[in-house]
């Protein structure tokens, strides 16, 4: 129920195309709620008949034009409902968890090398939302929304943290159980 939300989300703060919306969610939302191009233009079409959204008008003929959209009072007062609205967290699930359990009952021949790539792909990542931290966030940047904004950016700082300092801890316990670092 998120992508018409995360959608409504960016075109009330960008009225644009389906394609920029695509572009958007590969540079910024696509960080916590990913959507396929076909996801996003299928939800385009289903907000737009639900009346949430209207195509912008165009002095160029439709056909094959790239159509802009923008929200409409009842998609505002959508995404204010559900903002609004109270959520239980999802239970978390993650398979490298799930595969690390495994290998204590099997051995961890093998697990070792994924946890370092893990680790790899977890520092790129914190290092990405720094530089966007840097650059977008400046101490002076204190509008209300861009504190909010900044708040979201924190969390991805704070789990990519959490994801390297316990990789690196993982790791480390490897290299302990028998000196050769494998669980085995």
């Amino acid at each position: 129920m998120s992508l018409p939300h995360a959608i409504l989300t960016a075109l009330m703060e960008k009225p644009s195309s389906g394609l920029e919306l695509t572009r958007r969610f590969d540079r910024s939302i696509g960080y916590f709620w990913s959507a396929t191009h076909q996801q996003i233009y299928r939800e385009l079409g289903r907000l737009e008949s639900e009346g949430h959204i209207r195509a912008l008008p165009s002095d160029r003929p439709a056909r094959g034009q790239k159509r802009s959209y923008e929200v409409l009072p009842a998609g505002r007062a959508e995404l204010a409902r559900w903002t609004a609205a109270s959520q239980d967290p999802k239970p978390y699930r993650d398979a490298l968890l799930l595969r690390l359990r495994a290998a204590a009952v099997v051995g961890g021949t093998g697990i070792e090398a994924d946890l370092r790539r893990h680790l790899d792909l977890h520092r790129a990542q914190l290092a990405e939302y720094r530089a966007i931290e840097e650059r977008d966030f400046p101490p002076d940047r204190v509008t209300p929304q861009d504190r909010v904004r900044h708040l979201v950016l924190r969390a991805g700082i704070d789990l990519e943290t959490f994801w390297t300092e316990w990789l690196d801890h993982a790791l480390t316990e490897f290299a302990d159980l028998d000196g050769t670092g494998t669980a085995d």
